[in-house]
Parts: structure tokens; C-alpha cells; sequence
């Protein structure tokens, strides 16, 4: 049975392939953040063992929400490791670095990711696409004051 929500299908098309760089992004960034989790050491170890638990969290159900979306769109969501891998703009670490690196790369992770929300606005705003935007917009603002939060641990 063809959807019919009141959105075109190329415009639920165009707005899936923008919510599948935000998906892949996103699953980007919680593999990242639960990698750093696991292997965080130092003198901030607890508190950021713990901020990287609750963020890799909310990252993971973030990812369920988008690719909820996409399939609520009509269109199948990406989910595997190679379609992330081309779709995401974060870097991955292979490595383990200390832990102000982890959270500076998890700032520019976030705020990456809030680019691609951003960006992922535009195009649903464009397809009259509200439901999105909406969601989108939720996820800029928990992106935005993630970013801040770790932004203030570098100061």
C-alpha cells in the first residue's frame, strides 16, 4: 500500500536521504562516544565515564528515532557499517587518545552533527515535511548543549 502522509514522494525521498546523514552521523558518534566510555582514563575518569555513558544513551535512541522516520517516510533506513561509513562526516578514532582529546573530539563530533540537523531542517522545512523538522529539532538542541557541556570541561 503507498503511503500517503500528504508529502510527495520525492519530497519524503529528498528529506530521507538528508535524515540518512544525520542517522549516519549520529550512529557515528555513539559508536565514538561508547568507545571513549570504555576506555577513558585519568583524573576525570568517573564524572566522564559516567557523562559518556548518558550520552552514548541518548545517542542510541536518537538513531532509533531517525531511522523510525525514514521508514515512517516510506524509504528504507541505511544501517550498516559501509552505508554509515560513506554517509557520516565524523571522524573515526581507531586509537585511543587521552581524555581532552576525547572530549574535543566529541565537541566537533556534536557539533558536526548539528550542521547535518541543520542542514536536514532546510530540506524537510523545503518538503513540507513538519513532522521531521520537528524531530530534527529536537536533536539540534540536545547536539548544541551536548557540545556545550563538553565544551566546558576544555576550559
Amino acid at each position: 500500500m503507498a503511503s500517503n502522509i500528504g508529502i510527495a514522494k520525492k519530497d519524503r525521498e529528498a528529506t530521507a536521504k538528508q535524515l540518512s546523514k544525520l542517522l549516519a552521523d549520529t550512529y557515528s558518534l555513539y559508536l565514538k562516544t561508547h568507545s571513549f566510555h570504555w576506555n577513558v582514563t585519568g583524573p576525570q575518569f568517573n564524572s566522564l565515564h559516567a557523562m559518556f555513558e548518558a550520552q552514548y544513551n541518548e545517542l542510541w535512541l536518537a538513531a532509533d528515532e531517525i531511522a523510525e522516520r525514514i521508514r515512517t517516510l516510506d524509504v528504507f533506513a541505511p544501517g550498516s557499517y559501509s552505508q554509515f561509513g560513506k554517509l557520516s562526516s565524523i571522524k573515526e578514532e581507531s586509537g585511543v587518545p587521552e581524555w581532552k582529546q576525547m572530549v574535543s573530539q566529541l565537541v566537533e563530533g556534536h557539533e558536526i552533527v548539528a550542521n547535518t540537523a541543520r542542514a536536514s531542517i532546510k530540506v524537510a522545512d523545503k518538503a513540507g515535511d513538519e513532522g521531521s523538522a520537528d524531530m530534527i529539532t529536537g536533536r539540534l538542541k540536545a547536539h548544541e548543549k551536548a557540545a556545550w557541556m563538553l565544551r566546558s570541561l576544555l576550559k
